[in-house]
């Protein structure tokens, strides 16, 4: 065997998909209520999404960042108008892992400290730094565990203030909604006193919204639902539709030098071109509205499904909790109702992250599925 052994895979075969649906190479149709963690932002092969990459693929898909890129600064541009930071500058890598790692290391070159304070249960990604303020340690490897962190609990301010208060500390990351570690996320009022202890005490605050934003939430980013802001935001999953992009949204209080940070493949033609083509779906379609009005209708529709303990999330990232563990009910879905939906490291929790063009159609057909499995 070529591939190295490392994912547990469901034997089905995706060959084509559009909208919300995927079909396998037996033509068989699945729902798909999963989006490939969270990153299929406007649905599947969306037309505009289509034309943009191919026109851009046509002309040129390549080239690195030592010349002048017009779509890139497009980008550059629309993104931190449409998203409520304006002042605010990009930096374009490749995926969420380093898009964290940038937003950690730029921290660290602002504040010339090395430790970083991160929560329980969180998820960051598997490389360097990245996976080292990740709450798992099954897959933080020696090397990984020299980084300086701190765990703190989700919505306890007062020892954040106590290691704070210590004068040691970088930054803080933090998911805004979490999304492996099983859909918790922290309250207004204790994100708010994040927000300014972190001030108070020139510690940068970063916000990981890389599952939870790019309009998965109901707003464009997840934090905004508690009128705060960041030092520095981290995106990825939603962002390209499926192309691999990334990146980081970064104060005006940050300067910038030669060299500071830097990429190969990070914000090339085409993947910025992806890029542009969610940012006018998103606008054209009104797809924040669409997440809002299908998330009424989904809670209103599963609040009465007896079965259910709890309903977490906001807007179309969202996690039904049972008193069970769900590995069975997944497998239920996806191979006798043909769903695909999500898990977490909460194994009572079904996590549902589907296109946000989702309709009020598909969330009836998840519904009389699930209810038909239970």
């Amino acid at each position: 065997m070529s591939l190295f052994n490392v994912y547990p895979i469901y034997s089905v075969t995706p060959v084509k998909a559009s909208g919300c649906t995927v079909w396998d190479e037996k033509g068989d149709a699945y729902l798909d209520f999963y989006g490939g963690h969270g990153v299929i932002s406007i649905g599947h092969s969306h037309p505009t999404y289509i034309k943009h990459v191919t026109e851009q693929i046509n002309s040129i898909g390549f080239y690195s960042n030592s010349i002048i890129n017009p779509v890139q600064e497009k980008l550059g541009n629309l993104l931190p108008q449409i998203c409520g930071y304006p002042d605010y500058s990009l930096f374009l890598c490749n995926s969420g892992a380093e898009a964290n790692e940038n937003a950690l290391k730029l921290a660290s070159f602002h504040t010339g400290k090395s430790k970083v304070l991160a929560f329980k249960n969180s998820f960051h990604g598997r490389t360097s730094a990245a996976v080292a303020v990740t709450d798992n340690p099954k897959i933080i490897a020696p090397i990984n565990a020299q980084q300086e962190v701190v765990f703190c609990e989700l919505n306890d301010i007062e020892s954040v203030k106590k290691e704070i208060a210590k004068g040691e500390v970088s930054s803080v990351i933090i998911e805004a909604i979490q999304g492996v570690g099983g859909l918790d996320e922290g309250s207004t009022e204790f994100f708010r006193e994040l927000e300014k202890v972190c001030k108070n005490n020139k510690v940068v605050l970063i916000l990981d919204e890389i599952q939870c934003g790019y309009g998965r939430s109901g707003k464009f980013f997840a934090h905004q639902h508690h009128g705060i802001k960041a030092d520095i935001i981290s995106v990825a999953k939603g962002m390209g539709n499926g192309f691999p992009i990334g990146g980081i949204l970064i104060s005006p209080e940050f300067t910038s030098s030669f060299g500071l940070l830097g990429t190969t493949f990070g914000g090339n033609h085409l993947a910025c071109a992806a890029a542009l083509a969610v940012l006018e779906v998103m606008e054209d379609e009104e797809i924040l509205n669409n997440v809002q009005k299908q998330y009424e209708y989904f809670i209103k529709k599963f609040s009465s499904l007896s079965k259910i303990k709890k309903i977490k999330g906001k807007g179309l990232m969202l996690g039904l909790e049972f008193d069970f563990e769900v590995a069975d009910l997944r497998k239920k879905l996806i191979y006798e109702k043909k769903i695909f939906t999500g898990n977490s490291n909460n194994k009572n929790l079904l996590r549902v992250l589907p296109p946000l063009t989702i309709s009020k159609n598909e969330i009836d057909m998840l519904y009389d599925s699930l209810q038909s499995c239970l």
